[in-house]
């Protein structure tokens, strides 16, 4: 088996060549044609594990592509590279760091080294130390400075700080604690925390300020904007040690903002950003579900991380999405893939997948630095079904572009309510037979519809979709499908020989920022040492600010 250092240049792969030339044969045909051809097909390509089931039968691809992908993700090391993450290997190649979300979900009896030590009895007693918060946050035990119970919980952060957070807050409200209000403050724009905090009172709100530095830029802003607002209230600066929590590395910073740094809930560098929110990232989490919910959620976190791990390619969920989205992002052109989660408590999960997704595989070079000569990293995108029918579906179904999507349901609903959870689930089997089959000019003038009209009502179909059904949306079943995405992103990148972990690209724009700052802020016109369009712009905003 080829090792990560030893995977060719994915031109030169033999599979990669097997499957241009299949490409030209394959790419002509219709799924109606593919499904004609095979009576099975819809039984045969689907895949099951860990609850969930998998129908990627509507997809442009035949026995002989299935192989050649499968083939593709061997000699690209995909088995070996998942090893090396999954033993603590430093896969993050320009950080030197290893890549460990899987052990924030390894049950105690697992050893996960890095660097000769075992990472995850720390992992389980930052854990426990969560669950002891939580419970007295819910349970009233901890009280504010006045002495009053804790009502509201304001969740403080920015990236993966604050997106995993809120699609689990909002994807989980279910089983959230109801007397306790959640909201989350993201963006350095101060109508953010000021609308979040409009209605609440500081004697009954805790603040979790989640920055593992304590210096990131926007998360800081707003934990002093937090700390301003709860010193104009309770008027003692001894309160804030009753009313903020640190999830964050940095002892020294948090002591100096007025934290006990015994409520400082840590986390390490081998956890990226937009893989934390089964971290302490996730206190907020913990809080609104409870620990044992949370414990049930990176159950099945850990789930489909065995599943990715051990199971053959021709059957391993992540691995066949992940494939998938190569075949139609470099041979396809396919520039985007819609995430379409039929569930309205899942309405973030596809803004959570934004990040996952196009943080980790937006790269332009390869682990050596050679720039690629092939597509990566798509556009995620999406909304809860069935709003964005009525939305944005239309491109889909008749528009230039071909789009992928994902459509995600569920057998059972939360919330019974007459005819609506039929009605949901048969827009979700409607709408991916639409875009596979399409309407004939044939069919629609075996309507009756007038003639100057057909063209209009044409269906071309062969637009290709995955399903994704599983039993009802739990806290345990939240952390498969996550984990489920986290894989299917590694798979990509594995492929496409690219650092997924890294995300180089959100600093030259920060450091600008800074330095635009200081010129925005200070007395005396700046020097104007910017192009002449930002300049004029920095102009433009001073003399009107």
């Amino acid at each position: 088996m080829q090792t990560a250092t030893t995977v060719l240049p994915l031109g030169e792969r033999k599979a990669w060549k097997a499957l241009q030339s299949h490409f030209e044969q394959i790419s002509p045909k219709h799924l109606k044609d593919l499904f004609a051809a095979d009576p099975t097909r819809g039984e045969r390509y689907t895949a099951e594990a860990a609850g969930i089931f998998l129908d990627y039968s509507k997809n442009r691809v035949d026995d002989e592509t299935l192989k050649l992908l499968v083939e593709l993700a061997e000699e690209s090391g995909v088995r070996a590279k998942i090893e090396a993450m999954f033993t603590g290997a430093k896969i993050n190649i320009t950080e030197g760091r290893a890549v460990l979300h899987v052990a924030l979900r390894a049950p105690k009896s697992e050893s996960i080294l890095v660097d000769g030590e075992d990472v995850v009895p720390a992992v389980h007693e930052v854990l426990e130390k969560m669950g002891g918060f939580a419970d007295k946050i819910r349970s009233g035990e901890w009280k504010g400075f006045t002495g009053k119970k804790i009502k509201n919980v304001v969740n403080i952060g920015i990236g993966g700080s604050d997106l995993g957070p809120v699609m689990a807050y909002e994807a989980l409200k279910h089983y959230s604690q109801r007397d306790l209000t959640f909201r989350f403050v993201s963006n350095v724009d101060g109508s953010d925390f000021a609308e979040a905090v409009h209605d609440l009172n500081a004697d009954e709100t805790v603040f979790l300020v989640a920055s593992k530095t304590f210096t990131t830029q926007e998360t800081m802003t707003n934990a002093h904007s937090a700390r301003d607002w709860t010193l104009a209230s309770l008027k003692d600066e001894k309160a804030i040690a009753s009313h903020f929590v640190a999830i964050s590395t940095n002892a020294q910073a948090v002591g100096k903002f007025g934290i006990d740094t015994a409520n400082m809930f840590g986390f390490w560098d081998w956890v990226g950003g937009r893989y934390s929110m089964d971290s302490a990232i996730g206190l907020s989490t913990m809080i609104a579900i409870g620990p044992k919910n949370f414990e049930s959620l990176l159950a099945g976190f850990h789930e489909m991380d065995v599943h990715f791990r051990t199971a053959p390619f021709e059957k391993n969920l992540p691995v066949l999405m992940g494939l998938l989205s190569v075949w139609y992002t470099d041979f396809f052109d396919a520039q985007t893939v819609a995430i379409l989660p039929y569930e309205n408590y899942l309405k973030r999960f596809p803004a959570y997948l934004q990040q996952l997704t196009m943080e980790s595989n937006g790269k332009h070079v390869t682990l050596d630095g050679t720039h690629v000569d092939y597509e990566t990293g798509p556009v995620y995108w999406g909304e809860p079904g069935t709003n964005g029918q009525h939305s944005f579906y239309q491109l889909i179904h008749q528009g230039t572009r071909l789009i992928p999507a994902d459509f995600i349901g569920f057998y059972k609903t939360l919330n019974p309510l007459g005819r609506h959870h039929d009605m949901l689930m048969a827009n979700v089997f409607a709408q991916s037979e639409a875009l596979a089959f399409g309407k004939t000019a044939e069919q629609v003038r075996a309507e009756g519809v007038a003639e100057a009209l057909v063209p209009h009502k044409v269906f071309e179909g062969n637009r290709p979709s995955n399903t994704i059904l599983t039993e009802v949306l739990t806290p345990n079943v939240l952390g498969k499908l996550v984990a489920l995405y986290e894989h299917v992103v590694f798979t990509q990148g594995a492929v496409w020989n690219i650092d997924s972990f890294d995300q180089w690209g959100v600093e030259l724009g920060k450091v600008l920022a800074t330095k635009i700052l200081g010129e925005l802020e200070s007395v005396e016109a700046p020097a104007g040492a910017h192009d002449s369009s930002t300049n004029s712009l920095i102009a433009k905003y001073r003399a009107n600010k």
